[in-house]
């Protein structure tokens, strides 16, 4: 011991993973689409925050996979090898389950994949611990942690309707997302519960960041009775909503409320100070690191489903109802 101490001895983490067969390693697969910035969306950083915070607490280490988009909108983990190079020198397309297997993680976090991607169905099946974020995936070691979200679209909506709106429109996510479903399942069950008209012609569909919410405002305000109030199912949405507004001359809320979803860092920060549903994005990173090192210590534990609690945050983007046009 004395030698150990001596000469700063830090044992090999490769070479005891030989003899305990664990790397207290956790893999983190991050994909947003194409053309968006996995890392730099704001909802990822803080949820790996808490993930990091959780891991690192009991033992583990973080590696991000990066993933790339080919040509056809394809995930790859790697490049594909160049023409002419046989597989032996470079690596090929990459997928999940072979890039976990190749690094030896204990387990998987993804975040932001397409549930119908092969290489996700492959991942689920494999027997690998996997815990997913916002993505209702299941299998014989998979689960999920999600924000109530069907419940934050609830109390937007009603937030909303004290305020005296009657028009309430919104701009929701990717249909084929479980938390974009789930905020418009919310957004309808609150209309009817107040006996409020559900208007096609008020709901559009973005993709969660700030163009497509700009398109969708433009869009409704073309309408012959546009909405007075918007419940956009993310901030960016929101942010580019109210933008929308501010260049066809109109005022955010003094012409269109508007709610968001997220509380993203700067949701405060806009003009106006944005109301929102909060998410408590580090407790969905602590639920998730906690549920996958349980998953990984315990093979017949059965797959943990999480679902973290959001609340209304009121800011300057709501006011009451105008008078009629």
């Amino acid at each position: 011991m004395a030698g150990i101490e001596a000469h700063d001895f830090t044992p090999v983490r490769a070479a005891r993973s030989l003899v305990t067969g664990r790397t207290h390693v956790v893999g983190v697969i991050l994909a947003t689409g194409p053309g968006h910035p996995d890392l730099q969306h704001p909802f990822f950083q803080d949820v790996l925050v808490g993930l990091k915070h959780t891991v690192g607490a009991l033992g583990f280490d973080l590696l991000l996979f990066s993933v790339e988009r080919d040509e056809n909108g394809s995930a790859a983990l790697e490049p594909r090898r160049a023409p002419g190079r046989s597989a032996g020198e470079v690596p090929g397309h990459r997928r999940y389950l072979a890039r976990a297997r190749q690094h030896r993680v204990d387990g998987v976090v993804l975040m932001g994949v397409d549930r119908h991607d092969p290489d996700v169905e492959e991942l689920v099946t494999s027997g690998l611990p996997v815990m997913s974020v916002d993505l209702d995936l299941v299998g014989g070691r998979t689960g999920h942690v999600m924000s109530d979200n069907v419940t934050g679209a609830s109390l937007a909506v009603r937030h909303l309707a004290e305020l005296g709106h009657r028009k309430i429109g919104l701009i929701g996510g990717p249909g084929d997302m479980r938390p974009a479903v789930d905020r418009f399942l919310g957004y309808r069950r609150e209309l009817e519960r107040l006996g409020l008209p559900h208007r096609p012609e008020y709901v559009r569909e973005g993709d969660f960041y700030p163009e497509s919410g700009q398109v969708a405002m433009r869009s409704m305000l073309e309408e012959p009775d546009p909405p007075t109030a918007v419940f956009a199912t993310s901030d960016l949405m929101a942010a580019g909503a109210i933008q929308a507004l501010s260049d066809r001359g109109l005022s955010c809320p003094r012409d269109v409320s508007i709610v968001g979803f997220d509380d993203i860092q700067i949701a405060a920060l806009l003009q106006p100070p944005l109301t929102t549903i909060r998410q408590d994005k580090e407790a969905l990173g602590h639920a998730t690191g906690e549920s996958l090192t349980r998953l990984i210590d315990d093979p017949d534990l059965d797959p943990p489903t999480v679902t973290v609690p959001v609340e209304l945050v009121v800011r300057d983007s709501t006011a009451s109802s105008p008078p009629e046009r």
